[in-house]
């Protein structure tokens, strides 16, 4: 469907406070709803949830080990570093993180990693810089029976260009604050890869300030663990910024993984987009994507889209899929969303199987289409092939001739399809 500009009236009313702190756009006004609590460092901003709190009625909280409430170890998890030249990073105490400007913490698990990781690790990509060569963080666990706290700021100069590569693999039970500040003119691709095994715990916040007529591109990738929720956050520090924010997920049986994207349009002629693709197979696997656009009133000429799908391979499987548009000014050039939910595309397979090609193989195809339009906008040769391969990976345990799971008949459904 193209798209459509949204102008009617919110069905939601945010309160509004007034707060002494202006935000990075220079507004005075701090918009507060139960969908996205005021950012704060101060853990007592962020009680313990109860879960009945809108952030985390979806999350399984018996399930996050402690990240609610431990102060962890003072452990870290093995890094493996590639900076190019030019790319330096050195530790940094946990005010000079706070000093640098990045979005504050926005649930409690994220306050807890800026409070309890010891300080940060600073990545500075010095203003006009480019890089052919990307920045690769490799993050390894060694148990998940200890709480590990960890903080990542990465600021990158003004008109840099640089792609940030962060994997993280093995076992733990991992909170993260992860920062980008973007500076005016350049040019950002982030991608997180949650690619752990089978028992971790994986729960923080990615955030992004982008700066005047910047360039950001995020993409998330979820494919192991017990249970992992990140909230990405963005905001813009001037007009012109974009971002597109991609991302896929994997859930098999019994995994939770929970996606939530809060955009805040704080000043005019931003743009953002969101494309964020699921499947899932197996008894209890359980999906959960929340997007959120807030647009201010000083945010005229903005243009927004957010868009999430999901695929259902098997019975038992659950995915929750909620978009919402909290909007202050008629004055936006476009905004919309839309969601959907549903099991392989009959045409689809009937198109494949016409010309000779099994059904097992033809599912797979049609999965492998459904991510590889994420997939390819990673810009990395080698994380886009490990991807495919771990996509491959996935789908050999249920797809075909699955043991003790029955596939899904093939009509297609549609649980929700929204755009304004």
């Amino acid at each position: 469907m193209p798209r459509t500009s949204h102008t009617s009236d919110r069905k939601r009313q945010p309160t509004v406070s007034v707060d002494t702190r202006p935000n990075v756009a220079g507004a005075v006004e701090t918009i507060e709803s139960h969908l996205h609590p005021i950012p704060s460092y101060d853990l007592t901003d962020h009680p313990v949830p109860q879960g009945r709190e809108e952030v985390w009625r979806f999350t399984p909280l018996r399930r996050l080990r402690g990240l609610l409430e431990a102060e962890g170890t003072g452990a870290h998890l093995r890094s493996e570093l590639a900076t190019p030249e030019g790319v330096r990073h050195s530790e940094i105490s946990r005010d000079e993180a706070r000093a640098i400007g990045g979005h504050a913490p926005g649930d409690r698990v994220a306050a807890m990693a800026a409070e309890h990781a010891g300080g940060a690790v600073l990545f500075d990509v010095p203003a006009n810089l480019e890089l052919d060569e990307p920045v690769i963080v490799d993050l390894t666990g060694d148990s998940a029976d200890s709480v590990v706290h960890g903080h990542l700021v990465f600021r990158v100069g003004h008109h840099a260009r640089v792609r940030i590569v962060i994997r993280h693999r093995g076992s733990a039970t991992y909170a993260a604050l992860v920062q980008v500040v973007v500076g005016d003119g350049a040019d950002v691709t982030f991608v997180s890869i949650a690619d752990w095994a089978d028992d971790a715990v994986h729960a923080g916040q990615n955030s992004f300030t982008v700066g005047r007529d910047a360039q950001v591109r995020s993409v998330a990738v979820s494919l192991g663990g017990d249970l992992v929720r990140i909230a990405e956050t963005a905001e813009y520090a001037g007009p012109g910024g974009s971002i597109d924010q991609f991302g896929l997920y994997f859930a098999d049986t019994g995994q939770h993984i929970e996606h939530r994207l809060f955009v805040d349009h704080n000043a005019p002629h931003t743009k953002s987009n969101v494309d964020y693709r699921g499947a899932l197979q197996g008894k209890g696997a359980h999906t959960v994507w929340v997007g959120d656009v807030l647009i201010r009133k000083v945010a005229e000429g903005i243009e927004t889209y957010e868009s999430n799908k999901n695929l259902l391979l098997t019975d038992g499987c659950k995915a929750d899929s909620v978009p919402n548009l909290e909007i202050e000014t008629g004055e936006i050039e476009g905004a919309g969303h839309a969601s959907t939910t549903g099991r392989f595309d009959d045409e689809q397979l009937f198109y494949l199987r016409s010309r000779g090609i099994d059904e097992a193989e033809a599912r797979r195809l049609v999965v492998h289409g459904f991510f590889a339009d994420i997939i390819r906008r990673i810009g990395v040769p080698e994380v886009e092939e490990r991807l495919l391969e771990a996509i491959e990976d996935e789908l050999a345990a249920h797809v075909g001739v699955p043991e003790n799971v029955e596939p899904l008949p093939t009509d297609p459904t549609t649980d929700e399809n929204k755009e304004f």
